[in-house]
């Protein structure tokens, strides 16, 4: 398995999923060797951390995943990818100077295999590098299927093809068009396609995702699957936050750029508080919209109401969401979109737009077009002040993603890998 984030270093929605896909597999007699690039960043595509090192080695280093790691060989590679960013990001990032050394974690069981190669200062040549070691690693690796996730890692899932002979399955989970609109990068785009043509099986994490790829990229229908994303069932116990405010709580969390749909969170906001002064709006994240937005609560003079709380994760996530009444979920274009599931099972009561994967999947939750500001006005005010409305959604929300495991999903994948055996 190709993928570029795992545990310890969890910094966005993938590595989640590679994690808890990686969980749900090995109670299915799976053994995965997972591939990884040292380099990781985190969804704000700003604060990018490097560990900088040009080797390989094989992982067992944390004692808190023990029971993982005897079922799953962990491979870091030095590079300098760095998920969720475009090319034209990361050369911006890299003139900057804003990527970090830190050294890693001594590990418990390495062994050390060397690469001569530098880094390259396009993302692009990244890609390549990535790929020439992963035709290494399959050269020297025991396995029976190739997964690679998302387009940076397909290079090197054709790489691991062509000298392995094994067939590849590969995971849209977010296409270029969900990112970019419209407005779309033809290299992204032409590694994602060859990425899926050469595969044997694409899975989709999303019926509107595997419509994408087959209008818009051409592949065959025969060899794409969807197989939705679930949700790491919470192991902390409830919590009581105490605010320091008597109003309702309303909160976007994600990246503030034009995939999640910030503006149209914005626009809705102003409409409850003209039916209700005494409500907050919380934006968790950041991201290249952040300053339009705040501009634009200025402009409408709900400065006082509204509050950004730059970018956040784990335990500041639990706490968020400890202190909302209502979480939103706007987005433009959504493969999928795992937070609604982390709100819903943190007993908050959910709207998200139908232009998401998700919303194929879930019940509870009350779902507008992201566009409809008057809808999702209206789902807010609903929420904050009808009680049996809310009541309803909390409690029959957090059972419904209680049974969305991951192990239900990896009977899917599964499925898929043995589909090409």
């Amino acid at each position: 398995m190709f993928g570029w984030e795992f545990p310890p270093h969890i910094t966005g929605g993938l590595g989640t999923a590679c994690y808890g896909m990686t969980k749900g597999l090995m109670k299915h007699d799976v053994e995965v060797l997972f591939v990884v690039p040292k380099a990781y960043g985190d969804e704000d595509q700003e604060a990018v951390r490097l560990i900088n090192a040009s080797d390989i080695s094989i992982d067992f280093k944390d004692k808190k995943y023990e029971e993982y790691w005897q079922r799953i060989t962990y491979m870091e590679i030095g590079s300098n990818l760095i998920p969720y960013v475009g090319p034209e990001e990361f050369r911006r990032i890299m003139e900057a100077k804003e990527l970090e050394s830190i050294t890693s974690e001594d590990s418990v069981l390495s062994e050390k295999f060397e690469f001569s190669g530098k880094y390259g200062t396009d993302l692009m040549d990244e890609v390549k590098r990535y790929a020439l070691i992963a035709s290494a690693v399959a050269a020297t690796s025991d396995f029976d299927v190739i997964h690679a996730h998302d387009w940076l890692t397909y290079a090197a899932g054709i790489a691991a093809k062509s000298v392995s002979g094994k067939p590849l399955v590969v995971h849209m989970h977010a296409t270029e068009f969900d990112r970019s609109g419209e407005n779309i990068n033809q290299n992204v785009y032409d590694l994602e396609r060859r990425g899926m043509e050469e595969a044997d099986r694409v899975i989709a994490v999303s019926n509107m995702t595997r419509k994408i790829v087959i209008e818009r990229y051409g592949i065959d229908p025969n060899k794409v699957f969807t197989a939705y994303n679930a949700v790491e069932p919470s192991d902390k116990p409830d919590q009581n936050y105490q605010r320091g405010v008597k109003d309702k709580v309303v909160t976007f969390l994600g990246r503030i750029t034009f995939q999640k749909g910030p503006d149209y969170f914005v626009e809705a906001a102003r409409k409850v508080l003209d039916k209700d002064p005494n409500v907050r709006f919380v934006m968790a994240g950041s991201g290249d919209m952040l300053n339009k937005i705040i501009k634009r609560v200025a402009e409408l003079k709900m400065a006082d109401r509204f509050h950004f709380t730059g970018f956040l994760k784990g335990d500041d996530v639990d706490h968020m969401f400890g202190l909302s009444d209502v979480f939103v979920m706007p987005s433009v274009s959504e493969p999928f979109g795992i937070v609604p599931l982390e709100a819903m099972r943190s007993n908050v009561p959910v709207v998200i737009s139908r232009q998401s994967g998700v919303s194929e999947i879930l019940v509870h939750a009350l779902k507008i077009d992201f566009w409809d500001v008057d809808a999702m006005a209206d789902s807010i005010y609903g929420l904050l002040h009808y009680e049996g409305l809310s009541k309803m959604f909390r409690r029959y929300g957090k059972e419904e993603v209680d049974n969305l495991k991951w192990e239900n999903a990896a009977v899917k994948i599964k499925e898929v890998y043995e589909s090409v055996l």
